[in-house]
């Protein structure tokens, strides 16, 4: 999302300072602090650190800005709170843990944006300035002409995702299921002790992660995508991901999903299994054409930033 951001506005023709690893591709200005990627950096052990060290050079060039903008969850809100450059912050993760909450009351003139009006329950107490639903570029994946054949399974392999239940809706409807998703560490022994034996059954396909230059057929491979999740979902960028497809979703009512998937033209929204394997014998009656229309209208990259530049203007100035 930080780079769609900024190669959106960096097209609109504003001056961006990206602060992130050295390897980033961008349009922007890039101010490196770390070499590599943390995520393919197998050398480190302490993330923090190399966080640290970007938020001091924001805080060492902030005066230079008109406005800073992180997506770093709380952790900028002590330190740029004693600095004149105003700030906001995106907040991408889940907002439900306990221990979240006195962090806001503490900060509570703290400019946050939500990425769905349903992550906002659990913290009422925050300063929210505004919803901003996340977008990626119109180009970025489309429709292919490819007859759909299967259910896909999109994102991560983990408890909160319930890829087990995707492969019992999918077999319940009879229908064959592709699991594109990623094993993280912390999630390897739930995939080995619940998921991998269920493959057993047949009717499934795992392969592994992928990009976004597979996406676009993976996803117009398939009759829907299943999302039968079990946590308040904050956005499920995977949701707009089938959408720019064609792809219709099918997913459990919980965190942000009734707020992306619109009712019977995009896809359907759920209780339970059961009615996500009704939902799967009505996904012939939702128009493709349609589905991807509705993605260039809610949920390009255009849009976010058009809506993150709104953000900006209202807040306030020094002086």
């Amino acid at each position: 999302m930080v780079s769609y951001l900024t190669e959106a506005l960096v097209a609109d023709g504003h001056d961006v300072t990206l602060f992130a690893s050295g390897d980033s591709v961008t349009s922007a200005q890039l101010h490196p602090v770390w070499p590599q990627a943390l995520r393919l950096d197998k050398t480190i052990r302490d993330s923090v650190a190399p966080h640290m060290l970007l938020m001091e050079a924001v805080r060492r060039r902030s005066s230079e800005f008109d406005v800073l903008h992180f997506h770093m969850d709380y952790w900028p809100f002590s330190l740029f709170s004693r600095q004149s450059t105003p700030f906001l912050t995106t907040l991408h993760g889940r907002l439900d843990l306990p221990e979240v909450h006195p962090v806001f009351d503490v900060f509570s003139n703290a400019a946050v944006i939500s990425v769905s009006n349903a992550q906002r329950k659990h913290l009422p107490q925050a300063n929210w300035v505004a919803t901003v639903w996340h977008g990626i570029p119109d180009s970025l994946l489309s429709p292919r002409p490819i007859a759909p054949s299967y259910l896909a399974f999109l994102g991560r392999i983990a408890p909160e995702k319930r890829p087990d239940l995707a492969i019992r809706i999918a077999r319940a409807a009879g229908i064959p299921l592709k699991i594109a998703a990623k094993v993280d560490r912390v999630d390897l022994e739930y995939f080995h002790t619940v998921v991998e034996p269920m493959f057993e059954g047949g009717g499934v396909q795992m392969l592994g992660e992928i990009d976004d230059s597979s996406k676009s057929e993976f996803l117009s491979g398939a009759l829907g995508l299943l999302m039968p999740i079990d946590w308040p979902e904050p956005f499920g960028l995977v949701m707009i991901e089938a959408m720019a497809c064609g792809t219709p979703v099918i997913a459990f009512d919980l965190g942000s999903v009734a707020e992306v998937v619109d009712e019977g033209v995009t896809g359907f929204v759920v209780s339970d299994e059961a009615g996500a394997v009704a939902a799967v014998g009505r996904l012939s009656q939702l128009c493709r054409t349609t589905v991807r229309r509705r993605f260039e209208t809610r949920f390009t990259a255009r849009r976010m930033a058009e809506d993150y530049l709104r953000c900006y203007r209202t807040l306030p100035r020094p002086g």
